[in-house]
C-alpha cells in the first residue's frame, strides 16, 4: 500500500517554474502541506492560490538563494516548527548556462551552475536532513538529469554537475543506511520546460 501524503510536508525547491511547479502541483493533488523554496518568491506567491484549488492541504513559501548556506539555514530557522517536519525533501533547484566548447567556456557560467547545481543541493541536503534523520524516517528525491548519464555537445560543466548529482546520491544513500530515510535520484530527459524554452533561463530557480 501507497504511504499518503494527505497532510505531510513536501518541500520542493526551485518551485517558482519548470519541473519543481510541477511537482508541486502533483503533491497537492494529494493532499499535501507544501513548503516551497525559490529565489523568486513573486511568483511562489502566484502560484500557492492554484495549489490551494488543485488539493493542497497548506501551502508555505520561502523566498532563497539555494547558492547561499546561510540564507538556507536561516530560511529553514524561520520556519514553524510543524513545518520542519519534512516527510519527502525533492531537492530539484537548478540551472544551465551556456553551450559555448569548454576552452571558450565562460567562467561566470561555470560558478553558477556548480553553485547552484551541486553546492546548492548539498547546502539543502545539509541542513534539513538531520531533522529526517532525528525523525528516522522520509525521502529525498535529487533531481538529477538524463545530461547526467550522457553528455551532448556544449553541456561541459552542466553535465558534469549533473554527473556529480549521481554520485552524490549514490553517496549519501550509503550514509543513510539504518536511518529510516531514502533517498532517490529522478533523472528527466528534455522536458517542455521554460528551462528548455528559453535555453540560458533557471528551472524553477
Amino acid at each position: 500500500m501507497a504511504l499518503s501524503l494527505a497532510g505531510k510536508v513536501v518541500f520542493v525547491t526551485g518551485a517558482s517554474a519548470g519541473i519543481g511547479a510541477g511537482c508541486a502541483r502533483a503533491f497537492a493533488d494529494l493532499g499535501a502541506r507544501l513548503l516551497l523554496l525559490a529565489r523568486r518568491g513573486e511568483r511562489l506567491e502566484a502560484l500557492a492560490p492554484e495549489l490551494r484549488d488543485l488539493g493542497a492541504a497548506d501551502v508555505h513559501w520561502v523566498a532563497a538563494d539555494v547558492r547561499d548556506f546561510d540564507a538556507v539555514a536561516a530560511a529553514h530557522a524561520s520556519l514553524p516548527p510543524a513545518w520542519q517536519e519534512v516527510e519527502v525533501l525533492v531537492n530539484n533547484a537548478g540551472l544551465s548556462r551556456g553551450l559555448d566548447p569548454l576552452q571558450e567556456g565562460e567562467l561566470e557560467d561555470w560558478n553558477e551552475m556548480i553553485d547552484t547545481n551541486v553546492k546548492g543541493l548539498l547546502h539543502v541536503d545539509r541542513v534539513f536532513l538531520p531533522g529526517m534523520v532525528k525523525r528516522g524516517r522520509g525521502t529525498v528525491v535529487h533531481i538529477g538529469s538524463i545530461a547526467g548519464r550522457q553528455a551532448y555537445p556544449g553541456g561541459n560543466v552542466y553535465c558534469g554537475t549533473k554527473y556529480a548529482v549521481r554520485g552524490i546520491t549514490e553517496g549519501l544513500r550509503l550514509d543513510l543506511l539504518g536511518t529510516g530515510v531514502r533517498v532517490v535520484s529522478v533523472d528527466p530527459g528534455l522536458l517542455r520546460s521554460e528551462f528548455s524554452l528559453v535555453g540560458a533561463v533557471p528551472d524553477g530557480d
